[in-house]
């Protein structure tokens, strides 16, 4: 899948000159925690989050005043960008301006990494600099959510089985040897030994996807360790 198949296309907008005021109010009203800030001309100019109204004069959120020793050590840009966010009336002002975007092309798992790399909620959707979209943690949970399963009725040759096994285990350090897994009857057998909980799980994990299983028998096991005598 795309960031253009689960993308939200009616995406609310904000203008670099309204006021902080405007935004919080169509942050409230829409039920989202974040909005893109677009120019006249359509292009993404930053894009503004709840965070970025966390601490505020207005409702007594502002951060305390720094001790003489702490204000010596902050940078002054970076003092003066706190007193903004904290005072200023335009969005422009209090915006995030470095924003990371992607294309309709984008696959799921990229916008998954950009998401989790840059701390983020939501990644604005471009087509040659203009917005078509925006994808949030939101719409990767939905899209999870109706994503079609298997059907574990589904028959399938216990050599089919197998041969679908070794594929999901195929690159991964902690899977085992082919012959390791043995299909009966629809039954996944594993054997061998792991060296932790969390191999054994994937290990089980691996095979729970595949079409046409129809059980899992666990017979993994940890080294023995021989203490001398």
């Amino acid at each position: 899948m795309q960031a253009s198949d689960i993308m939200t296309r009616d995406v609310i907008t904000v203008r670099p000159n309204a006021s902080v005021f405007e935004a919080a109010t169509q942050l409230a009203e829409h039920h989202i925690s974040g909005i893109p800030v677009v120019d006249d001309n359509g292009a993404v100019v930053g894009m503004l989050s709840e965070n970025d109204l966390l601490h505020r004069v207005e409702t007594g959120t502002g951060k305390p005043q720094r001790s003489w020793l702490s204000e010596f050590l902050h940078s002054t840009r970076k003092l003066a960008g706190e007193y903004l966010k904290e005072n200023a009336a335009e969005v422009s002002d209090v915006m995030t301006c470095n924003v990371v975007s992607v294309a309709p092309s984008a696959t799921l798992g990229e916008v998954a990494d950009l998401l989790e790399r840059h701390h983020i909620k939501r990644v604005p959707v471009l087509t040659q600099g203009k917005l078509v979209g925006i994808v949030s943690r939101a719409n990767l949970v939905r899209a999870l959510a109706s994503s079609i399963q298997h059907d574990p009725a589904a028959v399938a040759s216990d050599e089919a089985i197998h041969r679908n096994v070794l594929h999901a285990l195929d690159g991964h350090r902690w899977a085992m040897a082919a012959e390791s897994v043995v299909v009966k009857e629809g039954i996944v057998h594993f054997w061998g030994t792991v060296n932790s909980e969390e191999e054994r799980k994937a290990i089980l994990v691996s095979a729970q996807r595949v079409p046409g299983v129809k059980g899992i028998e666990d017979h993994l096991a940890y080294p023995v360790v021989f203490t001398p005598m």
